[in-house]
């Protein structure tokens, strides 16, 4: 048996009638129930063994009161960073969220003004635009550039948005969703010393770390030049992708910055920031303690499903552009070229039966594009990647 068959026979389950947002509202989100749902970036795998053990524990101990970290979970949290990105984490620099869309909320309202102008690199993570845009801040692009058969920042036009609009903040997606691109050292540098050159703070949502693939090494904004840039960065991450845990509510923030941490507490002070999440943070200790090699199988699974996503279309329909898997297990499709006077929605939900990520909500000019979850069953893409050649036909 194949290390994704073992994965997927110990793990997959069925979740249909669970209140399951991917699965159980369909009909609210898409108007239609009966959709194979490939959308919203959690999975259907069971939690690591490790993770439900001791959340069985803590279940059955009965009380779920006030609560302090143990200094284990610091240990094991330091560990993981220190083991796989090669960084120090100091527990001083610590401070948490409900989530990362929380996280970036409160960044945002901590660190800007109204009106004051932050940037971001469309197509991106949605919720960037939204937090920018409800918080009554001024919302400032840079596209990404789509560029032999991938994407690249355009550095000059980065630059002159931040000149000309007096940014303030640039959140930065590491790797990024839903591009799929795990930022290179020397691409790293370059933004975060314009960044430097005008004054701009920087939050890097690094929630999709733990997923990269191949040459492809994720490296922490932390780790950049040994920590050259921490005096204007504060890092956010979160075992919800990695553990399928974002129920947990459970969320990290990384501020090495003593002063740019002080201001982050004054204003936490004023706002009721949150308190870590007991049943999350004992999860998220386990995990990181002894979820390796389930990470592993989940990874060899999000890989097996690409290249059958990639390789089947690219025989079969090669005018669909699948972009290559740096980071995430997040899929980028162009679909442009088959759709034939189409909408993506006539296409892709009314007649493969799919519900997707829209491209369209990631910025503005990719309505022709889609975001694909690859964590799942093979069974489950098989039926996909079907679906769509079968109307292509």
């Amino acid at each position: 048996m194949s290390i994704v068959e073992e994965f997927v026979k110990n793990y997959y389950v069925e979740r249909r009638n669970t209140n399951s947002l991917k699965w159980d509202a369909l009909e609210e989100r898409f108007g239609d129930e009966n959709l194979l749902a490939l959308w919203v970036a959690d999975m259907e795998f069971k939690t690591p063994e490790c993770i439900r053990e001791d959340l069985n524990k803590r279940i059955e101990h009965g009380v779920f009161g006030y609560t302090k970290l143990p200094e284990s979970y610091y240990d094991a949290y330091k560990k993981w960073h220190k083991n796989r990105y090669d960084y120090e984490v100091n527990k001083d620099w610590i401070r948490f969220a409900p989530g990362i869309v929380q996280a970036i909320l409160w960044v945002i309202h901590a660190y800007t003004k109204e009106n004051e102008a932050i940037i971001i690199m469309p197509p991106v993570y949605y919720p960037f635009a939204n937090s920018i845009r409800n918080s009554k801040r001024k919302l400032v692009e840079s596209p990404l550039v789509e560029k032999d058969g991938t994407f690249k920042i355009d550095f000059e036009k980065f630059e002159n948005e931040i000149a000309n609009n007096d940014v303030k903040l640039y959140i930065h997606c590491s790797p990024h969703n839903p591009v799929g691109r795990v930022w290179t050292l020397e691409e790293q540098k370059r933004v975060f010393e314009i960044c430097e050159k005008h004054n701009v703070l920087v939050l890097s949502d690094e929630i999709h770390q733990d997923f990269t693939y191949d040459k492809n090494k994720q490296i922490s904004a932390l780790s950049l030049e040994n920590g050259k840039y921490n005096s204007r960065l504060i890092v956010a991450n979160s075992g919800s992708k990695t553990f399928n845990l974002a129920s947990l509510v459970h969320a990290t923030l990384l501020i090495p910055d003593s002063k740019i941490r002080e201001q982050f507490d004054k204003y936490s002070k004023k706002n009721l920031g949150a308190e870590p999440s007991l049943l999350g943070q004992i999860a998220l200790e386990a995990g990181y303690r002894e979820g390796d090699n389930w990470l592993n199988g989940l990874k060899e699974t999000v890989i097996f499903n690409y290249n059958l996503l990639h390789d089947t279309l690219a025989q079969k329909v090669p005018e669909i552009i699948v972009y290559p898997l740096e980071g995430t297990y997040l899929a980028f499709v162009n679909i442009e070229k088959v759709l034939n006077g189409k909408t993506t929605k006539q296409f892709i939900q009314d007649e493969c039966g799919l519900a997707i990520d829209f491209g369209h909500w990631f910025g503005e000019g990719y309505n022709n594009y889609i975001r694909i979850n690859l964590a799942t069953s093979p069974d489950n893409m098989k039926e996909a990647v079907s679906r769509i050649v079968e109307n292509c036909k």
